[in-house]
């Protein structure tokens, strides 16, 4: 699929996933087995799914963000890794080329803390030196959508405002079995029981997206831990007033991986103003 690029203050997007539940493939002549290997109470075991990456430790990642609107859709990808027990993580986001055919941007280096986006190469104007800070309470997304990835946390920690969730069976994510789940989630509740990190950035999704109920697809392998989760969201365009839809995926991966992320001093945050691209 052909990419574009285009850049506002709170929008980015996604690829999405589906998977499917095979039961021939057991060999059994009932349902029995698969019956017995079925969570008893999805919703439980996604609200604890935060819990599963904590005591998981590290992981690497990969994030895909998706925008469609307008007859357009807009693709930026992410790699990098992430401390659960610190909640920080090191992103560096990948630009499609310019739709106009201009020269590929610069790769964006992303640092994520509780309450903070630290980003290198985030905009004109600023020495390549730099930081650029943003308090994640401010925006109004929380920061699900703003950095062009979704914090690999964030997105564990608003399942713990699932309100409905089926399961959808066994099947594989990059050759590990996981069991599948699709359901939604409500942002507002989500906050209320999120990391004292977090709270106030889903907070301000909640009240910032068209709508706090967010729909999702997520794989679980059999210690609990997200292997991929996909979220759907949508907001305002405040220019135009119209609904952005947005997609975005999270691929975690190689748990234990060595995961030593280091924030800026305040030395390096750039202070000044930053152009508009």
């Amino acid at each position: 699929m052909a990419e574009q690029h285009g850049r506002t203050g709170t929008t980015v997007a996604a690829a999405g996933l589906t998977a499917c539940v095979c039961l021939v493939a057991t060999g059994c002549t009932g349902g029995a087995a698969a019956e017995d290997a079925r969570p008893a109470d999805p919703v439980r075991t996604l609200h604890r799914a935060a819990d599963a990456l904590v005591d998981a430790g590290t992981s690497k990642a990969r994030t895909s963000m998706e925008m469609a609107t307008g007859g357009t859709r807009v693709t930026i990808r992410g790699e990098g890794v992430y401390d659960y027990t610190r909640r920080r993580g090191r992103l560096k986001v990948l630009l499609p080329q310019d739709p106009a055919g201009q020269p590929e941007h610069r790769p964006i280096t992303e640092l994520l803390a509780p309450g903070a986006l630290y980003m290198k190469n985030r905009g004109a104007g600023v020495p390549a030196d730099k930081w650029v800070r943003v308090d994640t309470a401010t925006l109004s997304d929380g920061n699900l959508v703003t950095g062009g990835a979704t914090d690999p946390y964030a997105a564990a920690e608003v399942l713990r405002g699932t309100r409905r969730a089926t399961y959808a069976g066994r099947t594989e994510v990059a050759g590990t079995p996981v069991h599948h789940y699709r359901g939604t989630a409500d942002l507002a509740t989500a906050a209320e029981a999120a990391s004292s990190g977090g709270r106030a950035s889903l907070a301000a999704a909640a009240k910032g997206f068209a709508t706090a109920v967010v729909p999702f697809d997520v794989f679980l392998d059999d210690e609990g831990r997200i292997r991929k989760i996909r979220h759907r969201f949508s907001f305002v365009n405040g220019h135009r007033q119209s609904t952005v839809a947005v997609a975005s995926t999270t691929l975690l991966y190689d748990f234990g991986a060595p995961a030593d992320v280091r924030l800026p001093p305040a030395r390096d945050i750039y202070a000044g103003r930053i152009a508009e691209e």
